[in-house]
């Protein structure tokens, strides 16, 4: 299976990169772990399958990232997470092959300096959101207040005309993309899935997951009738005082991933 870019050009979806970019200090043990520990969380909330991806910036190099070799969120060990630079060139990869979609999150880092992590998923709620015109992922219940008054939806064929194959192959329609991310912490992309962003990873974990959640719920209401969203107030302020417990959500996921991994 390939990938296509804008211009043309095709591409294999998984790549062994030559590593081209020099060493630096290497990242704290605490954040590779929770960064294994999120790949686990994701895929056992079903947020991702064996696609999608978590990446976090290095806590010692700004301008760099951590995300695992191409394999499946469920597998990941701290053995399979590779340090990028944000131009997307690996710098520890030695020859395994890596996402194509790195592109993503190396910029989404260069364009929101803010942004701590970030998770790229195709979860099922999401897709339908993705395609219907008029209609937008609106924020409907405290838990997803960072949802706002409506994600927006990335339009690959803007930026790469009407023959790709939706995927984020490089660093043209990473920037595309990442322009989105402007006053937004959350964006849908057409046909494929969504990506959000956070202060850490623990915060991008919490917004994937009710991401997904308040899709369902939307999808549901809809049904019922008309349906009441919060006012951009309410999203605020979900955000400023329940995104403060991100913890603890995280501790039990994070026990249910482990008890399921045993």
């Amino acid at each position: 299976m390939c990938a296509t870019d804008h211009g043309g050009q095709h591409h294999p979806i998984a790549v062994a990169v030559d590593d081209t970019a020099g060493p630096s200090a290497p990242p704290s043990r605490e954040m590779i772990e929770e960064l294994v520990s999120a790949n686990h969380i994701l895929f056992d909330q079903g947020v991702v399958d064996a696609f999608g991806h978590i990446s976090v910036r290095h806590d010692k190099r700004p301008d760099r990232f951590l995300l695992a070799r191409n394999m499946a969120p469920s597998q990941v060990t701290a053995e399979d997470i590779v340090e990028f630079t944000l131009d997307g060139e690996a710098v520890n990869a030695g020859g395994r092959k890596v996402y194509l979609e790195r592109f993503i999150h190396a910029e989404i880092f260069r364009r929101r300096t803010d942004v701590a992590a970030i998770v790229h998923s195709h979860s099922h709620s999401i897709v339908p959101l993705s395609v219907v015109k008029g209609m937008r992922l609106r924020a409907m219940f405290h838990m997803a207040g960072f949802v706002g008054q409506g994600a927006p939806v990335f339009e690959i064929r803007e930026a790469g005309g009407d023959a790709t194959d939706l995927l984020i192959s490089n660093g043209h329609l990473g920037r595309a993309l990442a322009e989105n991310f402007d006053g937004h912490d959350i964006v849908l992309m057409r046909g494929h899935g969504s990506t959000v962003v956070g202060g850490s990873i623990k915060q991008a974990v919490y917004r994937a997951v009710y991401a997904e959640l308040n899709a369902r719920y939307q999808l549901q209401a809809m049904q019922l009738g008309e349906v009441t969203y919060l006012t951009e107030g309410e999203s605020r302020s979900c955000v400023a005082h329940i995104e403060a417990q991100v913890h603890r959500p995280w501790e039990m996921w994070l026990e249910q991933a482990r008890a399921r991994r045993r």
